[in-house]
């Protein structure tokens, strides 16, 4: 297929048939960045009221670089990958400090910014500044798999699949090639039964001149994802509860959380609560009750989680740096994982007496 005659058939197709979205049309380049950020291995339904509830209380770069971390987390709290939030934080500070904030066009500088990829950069770049550079995500990986007819998404593949890209796509509105190849594979080219008769390209596709569109590329085998045992204690003092915050650099980083951890194999629950409490906290806590336990799904494993009622003993907690005492209802002041709300609305049904 010639250059123009692929791009006189799918920017137009995208024009006509790209879906209404909260995002799309804008201009801003701060708020075309924080889409693009939010909609990292996130599907565009769950980050939309993200989006649009975030852009309200932070309409400009400069009110999320003078925000409170702890307020920025809250904001994004049950949107997942958290270091993407304080990523993109730490990026606004460092513009609004030595760019006078006006966020970088060049993909040198732009691409230095913490949290900001390959993937990223060239999406903002394209869509914001009209920069020549080929986005490439899971959506246009399957679409041009199928135009080009690769079975495997092997390095040299991908190789090929970005100079197809970089020949096809067009000086002019770079970024509404990007997005419509990329709305294409979300709402027609999709990953199980792709609806080719309404694809601007089929005619030229080869997984579609082949009747079995599905095989290309060849899907990955599903692992087993891993399953862990959790335990908590929600330690009282009086009729404050204690918490403590996640190492920033990990998963869920920046969240408050009940001290706890992994349960050993074959090792009783509350053999494991007393230890990981003792080894977080300075002491041996005295377990009231048990709360209950929830089932939670992580993108690469699961877990069940059990948390106990305890209350400290004789000593008192060695209080980390980062860590407070709350009541119930100053809750809704911290971000705390998904699973540790599903345990409060435990709580809620039972009451907080203990």
């Amino acid at each position: 297929m010639q250059i123009k005659n692929f791009q006189n058939r799918i920017i137009p197709w995208y024009n006509l048939n790209k879906r209404n979205l909260s995002f799309r049309g804008i201009k801003d380049p701060y708020k075309i960045w924080l889409s693009e950020v939010m909609l990292q291995q996130t599907q565009v339904s769950t980050a939309i009221p993200y989006f649009n509830k975030w852009v309200r209380k932070f309409p400009t770069l400069g009110s999320v670089a003078n925000a409170d971390p702890e307020l920025l987390l809250k904001y994004w709290e049950g949107l997942g990958y958290y270091s993407r939030c304080l990523n993109f934080y730490k990026a606004s500070k460092i513009i609004i400090n030595e760019f006078n904030g006006v966020i970088p066009s060049e993909w040198n500088t732009f691409r230095e910014l913490p949290g900001v990829g390959d993937y990223t950069a060239a999406a903002v770049l394209s869509i914001a500044f009209k920069k020549k550079y080929v986005v490439i995500d899971g959506n246009v990986k399957r679409v041009m798999s199928r135009f080009l007819g690769i079975k495997n998404l092997t390095p040299n593949n991908l190789r090929r699949i970005k100079k197809k890209l970089e020949q096809f796509i067009p000086e002019k509105n770079p970024g509404d090639f990007n997005q419509s190849i990329m709305e294409l594979g979300a709402i027609v080219c999709r990953p199980r039964n792709p609806i080719c008769n309404d694809c601007p390209i089929s005619s030229d596709c080869k997984a579609y001149l082949t009747l079995k569109p599905n095989q290309y590329p060849n899907p990955k085998k599903n692992k087993t994802k891993p399953h862990y045992i959790i335990v908590a204690g929600i330690i009282w003092r009086k009729n404050l509860f204690y918490i403590q915050k996640r190492d920033e650099n990990g998963m869920l980083g920046g969240l408050w959380e009940f001290p706890g951890g992994k349960v050993e194999k074959k090792e009783p629950l509350l053999k494991a609560l007393i230890r990981k409490i003792e080894e977080e906290c300075g002491i041996v806590p005295m377990v009231k009750q048990k709360i209950g336990y929830i089932s939670h799904q992580y993108s690469h494993f699961s877990i069940t989680f059990h948390v106990y009622h305890c209350i400290e003993n004789k000593n008192k907690i060695e209080e980390a740096k980062f860590s407070a005492w709350i009541a119930p209802e100053q809750i809704k002041q911290y971000a705390f994982p998904k699973a540790n709300h599903k345990i409060f609305k435990i709580i809620e049904d039972k009451g907080w007496n203990v």
